[in-house]
């Protein structure tokens, strides 16, 4: 009996010893260290590929960094451009010079609206491109647009400009500003002054309806709430100050108005009769109130529409 009650005794399992805690801590440490990781990825800003700038000749800014190219310009050719004759051979020399690498000033086009401002800067880049730049061992000019709302970001797009083999002209369309707007300062920065200056491949081009960029009753506020009126409006009226090349554009005579019209017939190759062209088109000035560039193109686009002429180059 003895003998039976030993062979169905239970075996004693051996007692496993718990790992040491040097084996558990590498483990644990790996896991966290890849956790930090994951957390610092997501923090850090997201890495972005620099952009191809032999795609296109024009870009359009956006303020995550893309530049977006631009396989068709809407532009105006040069000939089409007249009354500004003086203002445009001061903007093609100050272009010209600087797509050979000579010193040349940013450039702020002003005056009245319609007049071709934002038409030159298209033509004076088109007309570079296709005689200086073109031949020059940096390759053709690049257009960069920046929309005014975004003008905060120039810092960005100057570091991906900067050092690049291609000439910029860094373009905004109808810049101003409003009371308590601040973003000016750092287009001021940008223009002169700042630590690291403007590149010397870029040049900024700039048009607006004011000379100052800054409404005359923005002005007169600053003048009657400030401590020191003299030093607030000065602060604000330098940032034109930055821009060494001042075209001031005006309205047109009648003349001009007509000259305008009579250069897109031509053109275009639209078929009209002299007295009928110029009667209706002083009638579509008359009732706009105004006589511009803008007009002229308005009426030509109401006159080829009704004779049945598409206006294509």
């Amino acid at each position: 009996m003895a003998r039976s009650k030993s062979k169905n005794k239970p075996k004693i399992q051996p007692k496993r010893e718990p790992k040491a805690k040097s084996q558990q801590q590498p483990a644990e440490n790996a896991e966290v260290l890849e956790r930090i990781a994951v957390a610092l990825e997501r923090l850090a800003p997201t890495a972005t590929s620099r952009p191809d700038l032999s795609a296109a000749d024009a870009y359009v800014w956006h303020p995550n960094g893309w530049l977006a190219p631009v396989p068709r310009v809407n532009r105006v050719k040069m000939s089409l451009l007249k009354g500004i004759d003086r203002v445009r051979d001061l903007l093609v020399e100050n272009t010209e010079r600087f797509a050979k690498g000579l010193p040349a000033n940013n450039a702020l086009l002003w005056g009245a609206r319609g007049m071709g401002k934002s038409s030159l800067v298209k033509a004076s880049h088109a007309a570079i491109n296709a005689g200086v730049a073109s031949k020059s061992g940096d390759g053709p000019l690049k257009l960069v647009e920046i929309h005014r709302e975004d003008i905060e970001t120039l810092p960005e797009l100057m570091a991906i400009t900067r050092g690049s083999p291609y000439r910029f002209i860094v373009f905004c369309d109808d810049l101003s500003f409003d009371t308590d707007d601040t973003s000016y300062k750092s287009l001021k920065a940008v223009l002169e002054g700042g630590i690291e200056g403007r590149p010397e491949n870029v040049i900024f081009y700039a048009t607006s309806n004011r000379r100052h960029l800054m409404s005359r009753d923005m002005m007169e506020n600053e003048r009657s709430t400030a401590i020191n009126p003299g030093e607030t409006v000065e602060e604000k009226v330098s940032l034109s100050d930055r821009f060494g090349l001042w075209l001031g554009f005006h309205r047109c005579s009648q003349d001009e108005f007509l000259a305008m019209v009579e250069g897109y017939v031509s053109h275009f190759k639209i078929p009209a009769k002299a007295e009928e062209l110029r009667r209706e088109a002083l009638e579509w000035s008359t009732t706009r109130g105004s006589r511009s560039g803008r007009v002229a193109w308005q009426f030509i686009q109401d006159f080829a529409g009704r004779l049945g002429v598409a206006l294509k180059d």
